[in-house]
């Protein structure tokens, strides 16, 4: 089933108009419908015009039209620059003269409270029922650079990319930011074909323009700007499409720092916040993320200006040892992986440095350049053909026009012939250098970014790389389906969800409910001394918390005390829990503790959560997402990833960890959730793996189940 609302054809109305109506037309300096009809005049806007406003016949030439009323029938845009209260009636009637998209600049919407709301719901109604693209409100507006359409109250900078020139489509819930990214890339020399600010999204979303530019010719990236995602599915979807048609996406997306829902039922269900989940999700669709928008600027305009995306292991060609160990630093700070070069490994690399600079990554050439400029393009070259090298960044101090004279032609040179695909980033070490004009269009001419500074260039690069590292095959296993889970809803206790769970094959200790003293006792004697007693009620989250366990029972006696001792101190830690009775279990022996759980979004669908546990757990959430289409082998990784991973891999003389059985419970979990949607959240805390071959064992489970 297509998540498409809109066609093309419908979005054209509105990015490709062949006619315009602005209502609330005006030739005041500074009113939002001045600025907009001066665009549309100023850039000879190649449609008609059709302003609106009562109280004129005429504006820069053109025929007013007192109401929309009056207006021809068919008209492609509209562009409401009226005020809020005129804006819900003045959509009705655009939609019943068969107007194909509208523009709404107003705010005090959804934004303002429950009536701003109730008119937004009444705007996406009306565009549903009329196929009506409505963009906004609250929003800046759209450009189209290539067919010169500038639909914003903004000055616009109409730089229409030449023909065959590579451009960036953007897309923004934020018309500030979306104006701000176009301005930031274009004294760069970087072509924009289509900027759309979404505002409040009453009938047209961010992911309905990506579709649009997945399609377009004229886009060859797409960066954003998303603060909420209010159609995963039909985002995915959209992703998609733009990886197989080559269109990397960059997005932005504030809210890594935003706490956890307080309403997550279990301990996985909070860690697994919605920021997370998004970006595990949108990962696996081949989205690049950017951490700031600066990073949004730079990752795009390498991805615009190479030919080909930076890969794994980048090579720096510098000209200081003290540069040499802070990239070092960086690399290691932002996880950019530096390819091990040296003189056994790299002859060519070799033969062309003289003998005193040995082969490293970074290279070292020291002064050599400036009494030998050929250096540069020898040794990039060289570096360029190695076909273990993903990327290479010139590293390079700049000082002054003259030295710029002698370097820069030299590193040029090198891409001139436009024989290497692999990209050759420029980054200057003194920023603030009086690099002349020339000299850098030089290099964007060629396809080699400038950026004033190497810290900024390993940061876009290494964003850049993490998508070559990553496996985007489907590996998913066939669902399983859980017997009897029509049975439980809500929060289902341990007892409960042990006995759901566990003959799907999920490793659990040796146990029994019992819901009297006596038959704890029995348990207890068939099982096999010792045991542990634990709490077993729904609203009971926290057994430890409520002296809800009790440890190493060694008699048929001790267990009648403690199960009696149980109920007495969750009485006394909350009178309102009643108590389904215990549930009896084989102690088992020590390991490392480790979390293992389940999220399922309604939206965004289900992901696995997995990381160290025990009492820090919440503390440095040691933790990684996975997505249930992972093979084992890439859940392994995942996990000798995480920043602990020196306790799994055998630490100071311990023993190794069974990763392997580890990773296949979590690969067992991901197709649990992915065949049964009714369940939320699955939760299993601790899980004690043991030595490699040994297995491991999830002593707790929780699971919410909701219809």
């Amino acid at each position: 089933m297509s998540t498409k609302r809109f066609t093309n054809q419908q979005i054209d109305r509105l990015l490709r108009p062949k006619s315009v109506a602005v209502v609330g037309a005006s030739d005041r300096h500074g009113a939002l419908g001045a600025t907009l009809l001066n665009n549309l005049v100023q850039y000879e806007f190649a449609g008609d015009i059709y302003p609106v406003n009562p109280k004129r016949e005429e504006i820069a030439g053109l025929k007013c039209y007192p109401t929309v009323d009056e207006l021809p029938e068919g008209i492609d845009c509209a562009v409401l620059a009226i005020p809020r209260p005129f804006v819900l009636d003045t959509v009705r009637s655009l939609a019943a003269r068969g107007c194909g998209a509208v523009v709404i600049y107003s705010a005090g919407f959804s934004e303002a409270g429950e009536e701003g709301l109730k008119e937004q719901l009444e705007l996406g109604a009306i565009a549903a029922e009329h196929g009506m693209v409505i963009e906004g409100p609250n929003c800046l507006g759209c450009t189209n650079y290539v067919d010169r359409v500038p639909l914003s109250f903004v000055e616009t900078n109409m730089l229409t990319p030449p023909a065959g020139a590579r451009a960036v489509g953007i897309a923004s819930q934020s018309g500030a930011l979306a104006a701000v990214l176009a301005t930031t890339l274009h004294p760069r020399g970087c072509y924009v074909s289509t900027s759309v600010s979404t505002g409040n999204e009453a009938a047209a979303g961010v992911e309905d323009f990506v579709e649009w530019l997945v399609d377009d010719a004229n886009t060859h990236v797409i960066a954003m700007y998303v603060e909420s995602l209010r159609r995963p599915a039909a985002f995915v979807a959209a992703a998609r499409r733009a990886r197989a048609a080559g269109k990397p996406i960059v997005m932005l997306h504030p809210g890594k720092s935003n706490r956890a829902q307080e309403s997550a039922a279990t301990h996985t269900g909070a860690m697994a916040g919605d920021y997370a989940l998004m970006k595990t999700k949108l990962a696996r669709e081949g989205v690049i993320f950017a951490d700031t928008l600066e990073e949004l600027a730079d990752i795009t305009e390498i991805a615009l200006r190479c030919k080909a995306l930076p890969g794994a292991n980048m090579v720096v060609l510098g000209e200081s040892g003290a540069l040499r160990g802070l990239a070092y630093d960086i690399a290691e700070d932002i996880g950019l992986d530096l390819l091990d070069l040296n003189d056994d490994n790299s002859p060519k690399l070799r033969a062309l440095l003289p003998d005193f600079v040995p082969v490293s990554n970074p290279t070292d050439i020291t002064a050599l350049g400036l009494s030998e400029p050929e250096i540069y393009t020898k040794l990039l070259t060289a570096l360029l053909e190695d076909e273990r090298v993903g990327s290479v960044v010139a590293s390079i101090i700049q000082s002054d026009p003259i030295t710029s004279k002698i370097k820069f032609p030299a590193i040029i040179k090198v891409l001139e012939a436009g024989t290497f695909a692999k990209p050759l980033v420029f980054a200057g070490v003194d920023e603030g250098a009086r690099v002349p004009e020339e000299y850098i269009e030089g290099l964007r001419k060629v396809g080699i970014p400038w950026f004033p500074s190497t810290e900024r260039a390993y940061r876009a690069i290494a964003r850049l790389a993490d998508l070559a590292k990553r496996d985007l095959s489907d590996n998913s296993l066939p669902p399983v389906a859980v017997p009897g889970l029509d049975e439980v809803a809500g929060v289902v206790p341990e007892y409960q969800a042990k006995e759901l769970l566990a003959p799907l094959g999920l490793p659990f200790p040796q146990s029994r409910f019992a819901a009297t003293a006596d038959a704890a006792a029995a348990a207890a004697e068939s099982i096999g001394f010792p045991v542990v007693l634990k709490a077993q009620a729904a609203a009971l989250g926290h057994k430890s918390d409520a002296g809800g366990v009790i440890l190493k029972l060694n008699s048929a006696d001790e267990v009648r005390a403690a199960f009696d001792k149980i109920f007495s101190n969750v009485s006394a830690y909350d009178a309102a829990i009643r108590l389904d009775g215990v549930l009896v279990e084989k102690m088992g022996t020590m390991g490392v503790e480790m979390i293992v759980g389940a999220k399922s979004d309604p939206e965004w669908g289900p992901v696995v959560l997995a990381g160290f546990g025990g009492v820090t757990a919440e503390i440095l959430k040691d933790v990684v997402l996975v997505t249930p289409d992972l093979s084992q082998a890439q859940v392994e990784e995942k996990l000798l990833g995480l920043r602990q991973a020196a306790l799994l891999k055998g630490y100071r003389g311990s023993p190794e960890l069974d990763v392997p059985a580890l990773a296949k419970l979590i690969v067992e979990v991901g197709r649990i959730m992915a065949g049964n949607p009714a369940i939320r959240e699955i939760d299993l805390n601790p899980v004690i793996v043991h030595s490699k071959g040994q297995g491991v064992v999830a002593l707790d489970a929780l699971m919410l189940v909701e219809r």
